[in-house]
């Protein structure tokens, strides 16, 4: 991958383009969960096989508490509809009742599947039944058989998902829905409500960070192509008058172990319909090195490792490469 460096031969310095002269704003959900973590340094969050055709619900529960035993800082969750995958939120919240420490992320819901109120009500459950874990990544889709399903217009996603913001975030204070209509209950249970992220590849889509969000979700795609987009979330940010920086979260698939490539290949081509990025699949230890360091030079705050094999052994061979990487970057 472009930009990405050879693999360390031992620890090293950060340097001055890791360390950031504005602190990032930690949101309270982060500060309060107990994570792993060296020095400060970026955080590696692991995604569950909730997505992948086959895989069994005790599957995805047991990969919860392995990567909670492990280097990994929060597991995740992809979003479709039309599709065999888990529900999202459903699945955190039997993530959230088997694991005590670990946050747990959307990347990403897609709201505008949702309506405003039922999602006001289930962000604000799970928050509670995880102890404040949750951290919530948004975003549009595109995909139109998902809208088709739901009866809501492709065409309007981007204005219902910013309504469902400002809703969010008015009933994080239980304020009433409307004069005629109370809060969406329950209470959150820290006093920001849980982390928003906003995932996106237009400037646009990025700019809404600046009003609404607590940070930037990169999807799949390159570190120079996050950053550049990421400079756009600090603007809007700076425009909006907000202290500190935006938090900065991507993320990359991998399969590890033998022929992992290959046994990948069904996956990638039946979610995404295509096999354009069974290239940037990180097949080696090596490789999922190197995209960590290449990450963490353009001063990601996190990124999630999203796999495309569901057996539990690919939990320990990330661990091992996350394991490698962070004794390898401890700032001195």
């Amino acid at each position: 991958m472009a930009a990405e460096r050879g693999k360390p031969t031992g620890p090293r310095i950060l340097n001055a383009s890791v360390e950031r002269q504005t602190p990032v704003r930690l949101h309270p959900s982060l500060e309060k969960a107990s994570e792993v973590s060296f020095g400060g340094i970026m955080k590696i969050g692991l995604g569950l096989p909730e997505s992948i055709p086959g895989v069994e619900g005790q599957t995805i529960l047991e990969w919860a508490r392995k990567a909670e035993a492990g280097p990994f800082s929060c597991l995740s969750v992809f979003d479709r509809l039309v599709y065999t995958n888990y529900e999202p939120l459903l699945t955190l919240a039997a993530v959230a009742a088997a694991t005590q420490r670990i946050r747990l992320m959307s990347s990403v819901l897609l709201a505008p599947l949702r309506s405003p109120a039922l999602l006001v009500k289930m962000v604000t459950t799970l928050d509670a039944l995880s102890n404040s874990r949750l951290s919530l990544g948004l975003g549009i889709g595109g995909r139109e058989e998902d809208f088709q399903a739901v009866g809501v217009p492709l065409t309007q996603r981007a204005q219902i998902l910013e309504e469902q913001l400002t809703l969010l975030k008015h009933n994080w204070f239980s304020q009433p829905m409307s004069e005629s209509i109370g809060p969406l209950g329950p209470p959150i249970v820290s006093s920001a409500g849980p982390e928003i992220l906003l995932g996106g590849y237009t400037h646009k889509a990025v700019r809404r960070v600046g009003r609404w969000g607590d940070g930037y979700l990169a999807g799949i795609t390159t570190p120079a192509e996050a950053l550049k987009l990421y400079q756009t979330v600090e603007a809007s940010w700076q425009e909006a008058g907000r202290e500190g920086k935006p938090r900065f979260v991507g993320g990359l698939c991998f399969a590890l172990g033998p022929n992992a490539r290959e046994r990948a290949q069904p996956y990638i081509t039946h979610y995404f319909g295509s096999e354009n990025l069974l290239h940037s699949i990180l097949v080696t230890p090596e490789e999922l090195q190197r995209a960590l360091e290449a990450r963490m030079e353009v001063g990601m705050d996190e990124v999630l490792l999203w796999p495309c094999l569901p057996e539990l052994d690919q939990v320990e061979r990330a661990a091992e490469v996350v394991h490698t990487f962070l004794s390898g970057n401890v700032p001195i």
